[in-house]
């Protein structure tokens, strides 16, 4: 028995998705120490362990053979940079002047995608380890052994990484997997709290956490997608990647089918209030909640997945109920009951595809199962998205013009004051200096109180534990808890990655004389950042919230194109269909993001964030609207109405590109438009004969129509606001 919970732990233990990543540092900072104890040479030490540091920091998802060919290109963009540093130490002015331009270039390759951008950050880090070694001994003496020792560890950590890869390569592609079916897991829950039968519930407020939460959902899907992306290539998937590619596809599915919204809540609430019909739609989506928890364990755990009969009982129970309720034939529910039979249907359907995951190997091939690669391919691709990024309306442009600046003037703060450890400056600039207000400001704040923290315990345990072998232990320790924590609890990896700083210097010098010269560079550091992101091309969210707002709307309408298209020639999830939806779930995420960071700024910058929350609630039903629409594709219109259908259809994706327009160039927006009320009115206007696939989409589509009045009326409002700021 207590084998068999030993043999559990220790399954769940390799299940943590920071558990091999944690494991593969342990074993490279624990190598590196073992070799220069073994041999005598601790001086070796230093240099070693912020080798593998900075490989660590350059890691990315990819292939074994993918990660092999980035970790050659990795050692040589590390080798340029510490062998840089060494030949131009000696020369303040060049190397000022190589500091500012390498840094606007290494930050200009996130352009090309987020791996450029891993190695571009990880070989500015590289480049400062490497004027801190030079700091140690004393100045530059040429060419010398420390260069290499760097590149050695980034070797032993990268030879770590591509064997680790190829030995155990699916299990990034399980954990991106698990962690996807958990957001929606808890997007479902958050959906079936909307279906609470209560007067006067804050609908509002429920929909905006309801948004947020999909920006999550839309984060993991994206980076599933990466994952299996690279496993896939351009070649045709193995059995067990196709086995992942088919799971994949259903959580999009999935997480269209959940996305969905039939008719407003608080509607269905008032009217419903004395039947049990919104508890049972509230249950049944409560239990597919736990179903996709259950289904994210299963495959962490690399067990099979049990689809319980607990939910076909719960939908059962809701067709019986919507029976009862039509059974009393009252009138005024007629409309309603059919939208919730819709509501039915695709409650139906989320059923059907989560019983589907018990074995998705059995589900039929995707007719186009292609996912689009956002990495460039050739030069000539490199070249057009540096050139697109060249402008000072670029937020990466202005954060690589920024960091540079920010070096520089660390660099002549540290020559001017002269202080010990100066060069932990320009490692505090480059780790608290980030693309957004925002961001830095929390950096900056977790900076200084995760080095505070790890300084107060540095200076405890070296009383503690005088002895030299305990604190090697307590670094390695150390070294693996930042990288267990820098993604998610970064006050923590601060307080760690101090600790690791303490003690490997006490290996080799005094631990005790870096206490306050690391808290001094930190401060300054920080100073320094702060004030580069406020004074330099500071990227200040609500002066771009007209754009942001306007991509929003332009992605639902293309969306609302796409759906029509698949409604005139039939349901096919082909990659056009997939990249619609997904650019317009990516533009709400967006959007939920760009608020977020505006509540971080100061007072005058963040007056308009009140209406761009109510925006994002608006949006997201909107696109929730869209969903439900694009969830019932499968079903054909009847001929004589469907083209109908369809072209008024197209005439309100032309509106949302309309009111998108106007945002995204400053003109005027009408707050009414006649027309869209006309078309409202008609759609609404039902006969009781009407055919119910007909119904369904008329239904959808008058929804829609009824959003455009309200976002019109925010947008014509965000720019009255914009106008009397300027004033």
């Amino acid at each position: 028995m207590a084998s068999l919970r030993l043999s559990h732990s220790l399954r769940r233990l390799w299940a943590l998705d920071k558990f091999s990543y944690s494991l593969r540092v342990f074993i490279a900072l624990a190598g590196s120490l073992a070799l220069c104890w073994a041999q005598g040479w601790m001086q070796a030490l230093i240099p070693l362990v912020l080798g593998v540091i900075a490989s660590a920091l350059a890691e990315t998802d990819d292939s074994w053979q993918g990660r092999l060919a980035a970790l050659l290109v990795t050692l040589a963009c590390f080798s340029a940079a510490a062998y840089t540093v060494e030949l131009l130490f000696p020369y303040p002015w060049l190397f000022v002047a190589a500091l500012a331009l390498s840094s606007f270039a290494l930050t200009m390759l996130g352009a090309l995608g987020e791996r450029y951008a891993t190695l571009g950050s990880a070989t500015l880090i590289l480049a400062i380890y490497s004027m801190i070694g030079v700091e140690q001994r004393g100045g530059s003496n040429g060419l010398g052994l420390q260069p290499l020792l760097l590149v050695a560890g980034a070797a032993w950590y990268g030879s770590l990484s591509v064997i680790w890869n190829a030995l155990f390569a699916h299990q990034p592609v399980q954990h991106s997997l698990a962690r996807l079916f958990r957001e929606l897991g808890h997007y479902l829950k958050l959906k079936a709290a909307l279906f609470e039968p209560l007067r006067q519930l804050d609908v509002e407020q429920r929909r905006l956490a309801l948004a947020q939460q999909n920006g999550r959902v839309v984060a993991a899907l994206n980076a599933a997608k990466e994952v299996i992306l690279h496993r896939v290539g351009n070649e045709r998937p193995s059995a067990k990647v196709s086995h992942y590619l088919k799971l994949y596809f259903l959580a999009q599915d999935l997480h269209e089918r959940a996305s969905s919204s039939h008719y407003p809540y608080n509607e269905l609430a008032e009217a419903f209030f004395h039947s049990d019909v919104l508890f049972r739609c509230q249950r049944l989506l409560r239990l597919h909640g736990e179903a996709c928890q259950r289904l994210a364990q299963a495959i962490e755990l690399r067990q099979p997945f049990e689809y319980r009969e607990l939910c076909s009982q719960a939908l059962d129970d809701l067709h019986a109920s919507l029976a009862h309720l039509r059974l009393q034939s009252n009138p005024a529910w007629r409309h309603l009951l059919r939208s919730l039979g819709a509501l039915a249907g695709n409650l139906a359907s989320l059923d059907r595809l989560l019983s589907d995951a018990s074995n998705p190997d059995a589900l039929a091939e995707e007719q186009d199962s292609s996912l689009l690669d956002r990495e460039p391919h050739s030069l000539k691709e490199v070249a057009e998205r540096l050139r697109l990024q060249l402008t000072p309306t670029s937020l990466l442009f202005r954060h690589a013009l920024r960091l540079p600046i920010a070096l520089a003037a660390g660099y002549g703060v540290l020559h001017w004051i002269h202080p010990a450890q100066g060069y932990w400056i320009l490692l505090t600039t480059v780790f608290v200096c980030q693309p957004n207000y925002g961001a830095t400001r929390l950096k900056l704040v977790q900076r200084i109180a995760g080095t505070v923290l790890g300084l107060v315990l540095g200076w405890a345990l070296f009383d503690l534990f005088p002895s030299p072998l305990v604190q090697a232990f307590i670094a390695v320790a150390a070294g693996v808890a930042f990288f267990a924590t820098r993604s998610s609890r970064y006050t923590l990896a601060t307080a760690a990655i101090t600790l690791l700083v303490l003690f490997c210097f006490n290996q080799v010098g005094d631990g005790y004389g870096l206490i306050v010269p690391r808290l001094i560079d930190t401060l300054i550091g920080s100073l320094i950042a702060g004030l580069a992101v406020f004074l330099i091309l500071p990227d200040w969210q609500g002066r771009r919230l007209n754009r942001m707002l306007a991509n929003t709307l332009s992605c639902n309408s293309t969306y609302l194109r796409q759906i029509i298209q698949q409604y005139a020639s039939g349901k096919r999830d082909d990659l056009a269909y997939r990249l619609a939806r997904r650019n317009a779930h990516n533009a709400d995420a967006a959007l939920s993001t760009t608020l977020g960071n505006m509540l971080m700024e100061p007072g005058h910058f963040r007056k308009e964030a009140d209406i761009g929350f109510r925006f994002l609630v608006l949006s997201h039903t909107l696109l929730s609207y869209l969903s439900g629409l694009g969830a019932h594709r499968d079903e054909s219109l009847p001929a004589e109405a469907q083209s109908r259908l369809l072209e008024r259809a197209g005439l309100l994706a032309d509106s949302l590109d309309g009111i998108a327009s106007s945002l995204a160039e400053d003109r005027p927006v009408a707050i009414h438009s006649d027309a869209e009320e006309q078309f409202a009115s008609e759609l609404e206007q039902m006969p009781e004969d009407l055919d119910d696939r007909q119904r369904l989409v008329q239904t959808q589509l008058a929804l829609i129509c009824r959003q455009l009045g309200p976002l019109r009326t925010l947008a014509a409002h965000l720019r009255k606001g914009d106008e009397t700021s300027e004033r």
